[in-house]
């Protein structure tokens, strides 16, 4: 190996090993190509949107899990930049606002209004994994 290609492999190997961390950081990492992340913020668990949404997802709690749907939380915005959450710093959302991932960790659905639970079943319906599932 010459000097160049030991040095350049090294560089490459540092570079790995320093961005491991920032990928493990990853609020939603652990649900890439397993599930689908369903993430509901609101300014505060009273929230009357907020409380529609979860009665109406409980509603149709079963065709949600048939598609591998995992329902995430967020009804704290944090006084200052840094008091947010990672979910919040990385899908920066505005008051209310519901947010599907699809399993291949793109953002499929976001609103700011509560969304069906059959509306959300039929997103997921036409995604392209949905498909081959």
């Amino acid at each position: 190996m010459t000097p160049f290609a030991r040095h350049a492999f090294r560089a490459i190997f540092a570079l790995a090993v320093l961005s491991a961390p920032a990928q493990a950081a990853d609020p939603l990492a652990e649900h890439l190509w397993v599930s689908r992340p369903l993430i509901i913020f609101a300014d505060n668990p009273a929230d009357p949107s907020f409380t529609r949404q979860l009665a109406e997802l409980e509603r149709e709690k079963d065709a949600l899990a048939e598609r591998d749907v995992v329902i995430i939380t967020d009804t704290d915005p944090g006084a200052s930049r840094a008091d947010r959450s990672e979910l919040r710093k990385k899908l920066r959302p505005h008051g209310f606002t519901i947010i599907l991932i699809g399993k291949d960790g793109e953002v499929a659905l976001r609103r700011p209004v509560v969304v069906t639970a059959d509306d959300i079943t039929r997103q997921i319906d036409r995604m392209p994994m949905r498909l081959r599932e």
